[in-house]
């Protein structure tokens, strides 16, 4: 065990401290898998993790700007977060003791693109121009807001068409693939254009470890619990959701 996958923390610090202090041996690293929602720098926040000297990667998540910039600042400004900002997964396949893990951030919007639907916007050099059109009459500090969210929490066929060129032995993302109810595919075929053989996903607060019938796996990590790769769950966080009937085509 030499990497641990940390679900939505949403300000659970408490659960990963109680949790890493409990583990006989700590991993050499961890992977957030977003909605960390953070009121101070992750640098600061991290503390648990980066005091026992486990390197910290993360995506970020659909709530990691509710708290509008200054959240999304504390997260992923390299000004506030020396440490881990350089660390972030998303958009890129970066090699975590060993292993290529590829990061792809945020959930699908319908206003850029939520497949099986084609995208609306491709990029986000698109996006101001079209909040503009659609908020005529808004208040300029409105339209801000809103480029503002949709361009840094939203999944970007971009980011996405950069990630498909690329290999890959595990996929990190917010959202979930079709092997939870309420996941899309298209995580799937990406996976499947990286050559990856687990998709590791938060978002949804569940745990589970399924197989496609061409072996593909994924791995649900519920809220500030910690998973290894395998699905062994290595601490406790919040009560996980309910979950429903594993989607055809998946074994759990």
């Amino acid at each position: 065990m030499t990497i641990v996958f940390i679900g939505d923390i949403h300000q659970m610090w408490n659960k990963v401290e109680r949790g890493l202090a409990a583990l006989p041996v700590l991993p050499r690293a961890a992977v957030i898998l977003g909605d960390v929602q953070c009121d101070k720098p992750l640098d600061v926040l991290a503390e648990p993790l980066l005091s026992r000297g486990i390197a910290v990667h993360w995506i970020f998540g659909n709530h990691d700007n509710d708290g509008g910039p200054g959240m999304w600042h504390f997260l992923t400004s390299p000004d506030h977060n020396p440490v881990t900002a350089p660390q972030s997964l998303h958009g890129c396949v970066t090699e975590v003791e060993g292993v290529r893990i590829a990061g792809l951030g945020g959930t699908f919007r319908p206003r850029i693109w939520e497949p099986p639907a084609p995208p609306r916007l491709h990029g986000r050099a698109e996006l101001p121009e079209d909040v503009r059109q659609m908020g005529r009459g808004w208040r300029p500090d409105h339209i801000k807001a809103l480029v503002h969210s949709l361009g840094t929490t939203a999944i970007w066929p971009e980011d996405y068409d950069g990630l498909a060129s690329q290999r890959a032995d595990i996929l990190v993302t917010h959202e979930a693939p079709s092997s939870h109810p309420a996941g899309n595919p298209a995580l799937d075929a990406l996976a499947r254009a990286m050559g990856v053989r687990l998709i590791v996903h938060g978002h949804h607060h569940v745990n589970y470890l399924a197989t496609a019938k061409d072996g593909l796996q994924a791995l649900g990590v519920a809220a500030a619990w910690g998973a290894t790769e395998a699905g062994d769950l290595l601490w406790e966080g919040e009560a996980p959701r309910h979950l429903t009937a594993s989607p055809a085509g998946w074994t759990r």
